[in-house]
């Protein structure tokens, strides 16, 4: 029987023995949630909810993409009242997806709502609370009397709901924390928790239970760490409510999944999670198929090989502590993580192979030009380079092909842990050994102890890889091996769409914990197909595109997510729904367009003000929707341009990013 792990660090059943953590039972219409039902799958709304005619064939549209329950949004009474026709026009086409209502400032227009769909969502940070980014010092007997005010503003809401049989989230977002929360708690995980357990605990004196919680944020380190902290404080308080999983804000395409599947992964793979919503700026119907995806991973994980049980983890699970390790030629320490490319079967013929992988040869001047994803290492296997290693590049080889090689410039040996420990031959400076949790069981490791040239590939073939690579990191820091790790993981047989998603999940669930000092990825056989569903779902590979290029993009991408290595322009973008106020799939990309060489710049981009200021705390830069075809524009938390035209506000952006010297040219 596996010893607990400590329980104040406790926020899953086990961390090497996959299993659903249980939650209680709470049914939305007819799909019950939570408990011992499958993972469910949610999206949201774009149109406009005044628009019947246009929700409805939406929410359809959704519900045949796998969507079991359909959020919409309801900003004011008007909407709310509005959810009537749109439940109506579903029922009599044969439709019962449960509906929610989601609210933000208006709790009359949620209690309207609460009378006619599923579920409604509220976010304690506007519900009743407000955001003026103020800092006030609270005394207990005032702090108190604020909580006073919010019971009698929420207790009508909850009675209602629990008069008419219907379910509530609620739903904390890291940027909409109210100024009370942030000055006793600060902009921290803690305080969103402390949000909804305010509100949880209300409910909880009327009576009412029927509650699914989220810890939103556009951070998966962030998001993460708030879903476990939430889940330690309920286990404390005796509570066991279902959790709604996402990254908000994750915006679209590749980065979009990558950030989607990093958070939410990261939360499956210790069993947490019970309902997935993907937030992507694309419609609604593209968001369902990764969900899937992402929760179809786990079936059937449970019977994974077993892995040594941990007594108690020796990381902090709710703050970020990057593992100690010693400086190998660029590798550990204090350097970010490192980025392998795999042509172990891929014959390189020439300089120009490796413009795939971030090098460009100018053969007239002689000289090598990098990229902001220029891959640090090149694993060959038992191929050759035929030209001498590019600086900034370091070449791995089997060991055997190593040895009779000679003396090659940048060019260093892969072992296993026997044949480096009888090797004859070995570098002087750098050596790969390759490791997984089997050979962590010899003795024989701790003689790598004092050796300052070995770099460890921690591998897997566990069905629970994540846990296990974890669980050989943990044994690592017990017993005091600082060596630099590179994370390997092996897929074959895979599609790009699950590539991505896996990959994501499996490395980033570790970097985001701050293990690991690089990331390999070998693949075979990449394809790019349909899901199971047989619904369309976007692929990122272009024909012309190797399986290296799309591989090392992958990866840059993956440490871009963790906030491990920053390559290139981050975009926080919203999944639009019915407040927002200009096209926002068209504004994404058009700013994309203008800004993507600005390596390092933080540019949110959000559809209308309910989150917008506070996710914006973490940009750089903010342009948001503020009245129709109006713009707002904010540096940091703090508003710089108010109601600028949409079709100038581009321009105005870019200005502002000239203004503050940030700008260069592409």
């Amino acid at each position: 029987m596996e010893t607990k792990i400590e329980n104040l660090k406790k926020y899953c059943n086990s961390l090497t023995k996959y299993s659903r953590y249980k939650t209680r039972e709470v049914y939305i219409g007819d799909i019950p949630l939570g408990g011992n039902n499958p993972i469910r799958i949610q999206s949201m709304t774009t149109t406009d909810t005044m628009n019947t005619e246009a929700t409805v064939a939406q929410t359809i549209r959704m519900v045949e993409a796998g969507c079991e329950y359909v959020r919409i949004t309801a900003p004011s009474i008007n909407e709310a009242k509005n959810l009537e026709n749109i439940k109506r026009e579903l029922r009599k086409r044969g439709y019962n997806v449960p509906l929610i209502a989601d609210i933000h400032f208006t709790p009359n227009a949620a209690e309207l709502a609460a009378r006619i769909v599923e579920k409604v969502r509220i976010n304690p940070g506007n519900y009743v609370d407000k955001k003026k980014f103020e800092l006030v010092e609270y005394t207990d007997e005032e702090y108190n009397a604020e909580l006073g005010r919010i019971r009698e503003k929420f207790v009508p809401l909850v009675r209602i709901c629990k008069e008419y049989g219907t379910a509530m989230r609620i739903g904390t977002n890291h940027g909409s924390l109210s100024d009370r929360i942030m000055s006793r708690y600060g902009d921290t995980p803690l305080g969103m928790v402390e949000s909804a357990l305010e509100f949880l605990r209300i409910c909880e004196d009327e009576g009412f239970h029927n509650i699914v919680l989220s810890m939103k944020a556009s951070n998966p380190q962030v998001m993460v760490q708030a879903y476990r902290l939430l889940v330690n404080k309920m286990e404390a308080e005796g509570m066991n409510y279902p959790l709604h999983l996402g990254v908000t804000e994750a915006g679209g395409g590749e980065d979009g999944r990558i950030k989607s599947a990093l958070g939410i992964g990261a939360l499956l793979e210790d069993g947490l999670g019970d309902t997935i919503r993907v937030s992507l700026t694309e419609d609604p119907e593209f968001e369902a198929p990764v969900a899937i995806a992402l929760a179809n991973r786990y079936k059937g994980r449970e019977n994974h090989q077993p892995i040594k049980l941990i007594d108690e983890s020796p990381i902090d699970p709710f703050n970020y502590n990057k593992r100690k390790t010693f400086e190998v030629l660029a590798i550990g320490g204090s350097n970010v993580p490192r980025v392998v490319a795999d042509y172990s079967d891929r014959k390189i013929k020439s300089q120009k192979d490796l413009e795939d992988i971030g090098y460009t040869y100018d053969e007239p001047s002689d000289k090598w030009f990098l990229s902001d994803t220029a891959a640090d290492l090149i694993y060959l296997g038992k191929n050759f380079l035929p030209f001498d290693c590019p600086n900034g590049l370091k070449a791995i080889y089997d060991f055997e092909i190593w040895q009779k090689l000679g003396n090659i410039y940048n060019s260093y040996p892969i072992f296993d842990l026997t044949n480096y420990l009888n090797a004859g031959k070995k570098s002087d400076e750098l050596n790969f050994v390759k490791i997984n949790s089997e050979i962590l069981k010899d003795e024989k490791i701790k003689l790598l102890k004092n050796d300052n040239t070995a770099v460890l590939i921690v591998e897997t073939n566990n069905l629970h890889g994540m846990a296990d690579q974890r669980r050989v990191l943990f044994e690592l820091i017990q017993q005091d091996l600082h060596k630099p790790v590179i994370i390997k993981r092996d897929y074959d047989k895979i599609s790009f769409e699950n590539l991505q998603l896996y990959s994501s999940t499996d490395l980033g669930a570790l970097l985001i914990d701050g293990l690991g000092d690089g990331v390999w990825l070998n693949v075979k056989d990449l394809t790019s197909n349909e899901t199971e569903s047989g619904f369309y779902v976007k692929s990122f590979i272009r024909k012309s595109e190797s399986k290296e290029k799309v591989i090392n993009r992958l990866l840059f991408n993956i440490l871009q997510a963790a906030r491990q290595r920053i390559s290139k322009t981050e975009y926080i973008a919203c999944p639009s729904c019915g407040r927002t106020l200009f096209d926002l799939q068209e504004t994404t990309e058009m700013i994309r367009k203008r800004t993507e060489h600005l390596k390092g710049v933080k540019i949110a981009i959000m559809g209308c003000i309910v989150n917008g200021p506070g996710e914006m705390a973490d940009a750089d830069y903010g342009y948001v929707g503020s009245g129709v075809d109006k713009i707002t524009l904010y540096r940091e938390k703090n508003i710089v341009r108010r109601n600028i035209p949409t079709k100038n506000a581009v321009d105005e952006l870019i200005n502002l990013i000239k203004e503050d010297g940030k700008w260069v040219e592409p």
